[in-house]
């Protein structure tokens, strides 16, 4: 048993938690153990009721560590402050951001600083709106580097189920990292205290964790009793110390409270007393606690009224011109509400990034004077609150805690500061927080002009988080009068896009087509005649193909590209030619008159917002797929540049990952592929399965390792991440049929992969024939070559006719390789060679591979499978480079 002695109140919460505190040294010891040849973290996570002993054994831990020479940061929760973001995290990291100074920071932390440094407090926001995503790797960066630079490092998280969600987020994010870090992170929390989001990172936290949660149990009759002796005497008796147990039900904050107040009142412990017990246990809690604090006098309890409310960052100062009370009274105050263990000082070593100077004993009692606060006078302080944290200069983000808390009343100011406030947490990565703000916005109400604007920035906020909240909000905003010219047009445009992401296409082309018939020839219209192509270029399931193209040809043909609206049809009819299989020049000029000077024009970046990252992966596609592989590299490298340095490290990075994967895999460069594309999936897997850039990216790496002769491993890939019927309404390049199909041959499965072949057939009769980009034609001739001869050299012939219309190398080459594969004797030796000639002049290295292993094994030509076999091995086609090697060995025939 773990004993203390008399007046320990910390040390006597550690009554029989000799267990906890041995699992506690043991994992301080395995961090410190520098013998480990590998870096592994590890995680313990303790949970129980209030006053269970949570924070005792919290402040134990930080002792048996600092004794140990480890380093220490700690951080709380606070019920009141949950909808305050970074909240948790910033208290965490206080230690050592201030001892960095600003320009040490800065180069410390490299690139992470302008991602993680405003959501740190440490810098300004760019004037980007900042990814979630990317503030949360970001952060998981900064402690990352940091952990490594003050090892041994242990993190203390207290009350963590009243922690922001975004801190949270990070959490379990760094959780999962700890394999790589030695780092401690102790957690606790109350049972049934969240829902939600925080839940679920919650949950994720707790299954980083080596050990299962452990849930703290009360103090049994032994330990109560010993506690009371050792708190107010040996003398206690028997019967007093079991109704000190009963009457708390072994709670040790209460019985500790309990105790004191034994001792303050001078009641002799023995059993004639016992009956006083229940009395005090009340006073020290709940209406008790309340009575008692009131018998402090009433300036005490209006500062600890103004304590309660401001949270955290509670300063004498603050709390003075809160209380509207002199500052000599206020000093008093807190002198009189310390010594009644209601207000302490903060340990000098946990004290928090707010700088306050006061923190509640405990959890417990912050809540019950809060909650004690009348309701009216509670909600007029929070309005009293939020001017008093405007004019320290605080901002407005730090002042909407408690203009949330304000009942409406047709405030213009405030909805004006809810705004400002929602401004300010988009820029540091914190969209739920800018939500609240500019809904509890909508219920002042704003001014009638003012209303659609607030509902607009609204729909903005949650166009990443929730697509159907975002749909609801900018229809209401076009609905009301006031959202007029280039805000209107985006306001529709963005709501496009959210139906689009809500699975609603047909809805999304109708919003588009309503408002641009509103509107007079011009830049805004094209702008929505350019949405209206969009969506239906890339719905894969898209009819009436051929009146569509010719609509969108007619249109872009009065453009000459002097706007971004007219520089997205050309891409758009670029885009649409390309997978139609027309000619490949004619495509290219298309897409060149989009660019200014061969860059991308001003507003119509990556990270911009006007337009999106549909149209750019459209326009580095219809390069990559007519043989411009120099010019789709190079934009979509300067997409995955523009995202790591804007920090968007969601479905942005995923998606400019997943087309920088599909340049190199054109290019044949197929270890590369790999690589980006398993980068691609990792971060898809974050955002969600299901979603078209998760397909993009598992198609993507199924057709490399398929390309590489890995053909185990890729059936393994798509059976662990569904890639099977049914396939997204968008498209997904490479072609998913046509991937799927020779996944399937591959495996030996030849019946199922030619139906999923000849399903491709059919989805591709209305769409496109560019034989590059859905290849089914080739790889299904092949199939049948055995079983339909006829019917395979048809659709050879067809492939061939479609290669020469698009009219680029490998098309050709390609398809003159599948004319070859149906032919025997020197047909098939003439046909190989022609296919290598158009390769060799084609960017695509794999297929110039293939070509000449397939031309050497005709022609039986040491020479040319030679050169076959370094170009598979340049490129990292192992089973091309198999073959090859195997046929060279048994050297029958070759010449």
């Amino acid at each position: 048993m773990t004993e203390a002695g008399p007046g320990g109140a910390a040390s006597a919460s550690l009554w029989e938690r000799d267990a906890e505190l041995a699992v506690v040294t043991d994992a301080i010891d395995a961090l410190r153990d520098d013998s480990s040849p590998t870096e592994m973290g590890s995680l313990l996570m303790f949970g129980g009721e209030a006053g269970i002993g949570k924070t005792a054994l919290l402040a134990e831990t930080r002792r048996i560590a600092e004794r140990r020479g480890c380093t220490v940061w700690s951080a709380r929760g606070g019920e009141t402050v949950t909808s305050v973001p970074f909240n948790v995290v910033r208290q965490l990291l206080q230690p050592a951001l201030v001892s960095l100074m600003p320009e040490e920071a800065r180069e410390y932390l490299g690139d992470w600083y302008e991602v993680a440094g405003p959501a740190l407090g440490i810098t300004d926001p760019g004037e980007r709106q900042a990814d979630p995503q990317g503030v949360c790797d970001g952060l998981v960066a900064v402690v990352s580097r940091l952990a490594k630079r003050e090892w041994p490092l242990v993190l203390l998280i207290d009350d963590a189920h009243w922690a922001d969600q975004e801190t949270l987020h990070w959490l379990a994010a760094f959780c999962e990292r700890l394999d790589e870090l030695r780092v401690l992170v102790v957690v606790a929390r109350r049972p049934s205290e969240v829902s939600g989001e925080s839940e679920r990172h919650l949950e994720t936290i707790a299954a980083a964790a080596r050990l299962p949660l452990t849930t703290l149990t009360a103090l049994t009759p032994d330990a109560a009793a010993g506690l009371t002796r050792a708190t107010v005497g040996a003398h206690a008796d028997a019967p007093f110390c079991r109704e000190v147990w009963a009457v708390t039900g072994g709670n040790p904050y209460e019985t500790v409270e309990l105790l004191a107040k034994v001792q303050d009142s001078q009641l002799e412990p023995v059993e004639s007393s016992a009956a006083e017990l229940r009395g005090l246990n009340r006073s020290a809690r709940g209406h008790g606690l309340v009575a008692r604090l009131e018998g402090l006098g009433i300036e005490a309890t209006r500062f600890a009224w103004a304590a309660a409310i401001l949270g955290t960052g509670i300063t004498v100062d603050l709390v003075a011109r809160l209380a509207t009370m002199r500052p000599a009274e206020a000093v008093r105050c807190a002198e009189l509400l310390s010594a009644a263990r209601i207000l302490t000082e903060p340990d000098a070593a946990n004290r928090q990034a707010d700088g306050g100077e006061l923190e509640f004993v405990h959890p417990l009692i912050a809540s019950a004077v809060y909650r004690s606060i009348p309701d009216g006078l509670r909600t007029a302080m929070h309005g009293i609150a939020a001017q008093v944290v405007t004019d320290s200069g605080l901002g407005a983000a730090a002042a909407s805690r408690h203009l949330l808390e304000v009942h409406p009343d047709d405030d213009e100011e405030l909805v004006e500061q809810m705004r400002e406030a929602a401004r300010e947490h988009l820029a540091v990565g914190a969209p739920e927080a800018a939500r609240r703000c500019l809904e509890r916005a909508l219920l002042e109400p704003p001014l009638p002009e003012v209303h659609p604007h607030v509902l607009y920035e609204l729909g903005c906020a949650t166009l990443l988080t929730s697509p159907s909240t975002t749909i609801e909000y900018l229809q209401a905003a076009l609905a009301m009068p006031g959202l007029e010219g280039d805000d209107r047009v985006s306001a529709v445009y963005r709501l496009s896009q959210a139906l689009l992401h809500n699975d609603q296409l047909d809805e999304a082309i109708r919003t588009v087509d309503e408002e641009a018939a509103r509107l007079e020839p011009g830049p805004a219209r094209m702008r929505l005649q350019a949405a209206h192509y969009m969506w239906e270029g890339i719905h894969a399931a898209e009819e009436d193909s051929p009146a569509r193209s010719r609509e969108l040809a007619e249109l872009a043909a009065t453009c000459t590209g002097r706007d971004n609206s007219e520089r997205a049809l050309l891409i758009l009819r670029g885009f649409d030619a390309m997978t139609h299989g027309e000619s490949a020049e004619e495509v290219v000029e298309l897409c060149d008159r989009a660019l200014v000077n061969g860059r991308l024009a001003p507003g119509l970046g990556w990270t911009d917002s006007a337009w999106g990252i549909e149209l750019l992966l459209m326009l580095g596609s219809a390069y990559a797929y007519t043989d411009r592989l120099d010019r789709a590299e190079s934009l979509f490298t300067e997409a995955l540049r523009a995202y790591e340095t804007a920090g968007w490290s969601g479905g942005h990075l995923s998606l400019a990952h997943a087309y920088v994967g599909l340049a190199h895999r054109r290019r044949g460069r197929l270890r590369d592929a790999e690589a980006s594309l398993r980068e691609s999936l990792r971060l898809a897997e974050r955002v969600g399965r299901g979603l078209p850039l998760y397909w993009s990216s598992t198609c993507g790496l199924v057709d490399t390792l398929l390309a590489r002769g890995h053909v185990e491993e890729a059936w393994s890939i798509a059976e662990r991440y569904g890639f099977a019927p049914p396939y997204p309404s968008t498209i997904v390049l490479p072609d998913t049929r046509s991937v799927r199909g020779r996944l399937l041959i591959a495996v030996g499965r030849t019946k199922e992969g030619v139906n999923e072949l000849e399903a491709a057939e059919k989805a591709c009769a209305g769409r496109g024939r560019n034989p590059v980009l859905a290849p089914w034609a080739g790889d299904l001739a092949r199939a049948l070559v055995s079983d339909d001869p006829r019917r395979a050299a048809e659709l050879a012939a067809t492939a061939r006719q479609q290669a020469e219309l698009l009219g680029t190398d490998t098309a050709i080459g390609e398809a003159l390789r599948v004319a070859a594969a149906l032919e025997t004797g020197q047909r098939s030796v003439a046909l190989h060679a022609q296919a290598v000639t158009y390769l060799e002049s084609s960017p695509c290295a794999y297929e110039h591979a293939a070509a000449r292993v397939e031309y050497g094994i005709a022609a039986k030509s040491v020479a040319e499978l030679n050169r076959g076999l370094t170009l598979a091995r340049s490129c990292g086609a192992d089973g091309l480079a198999a073959r090859a090697q195997e046929v060279l060995d048994h050297g029958r025939g070759l010449r």
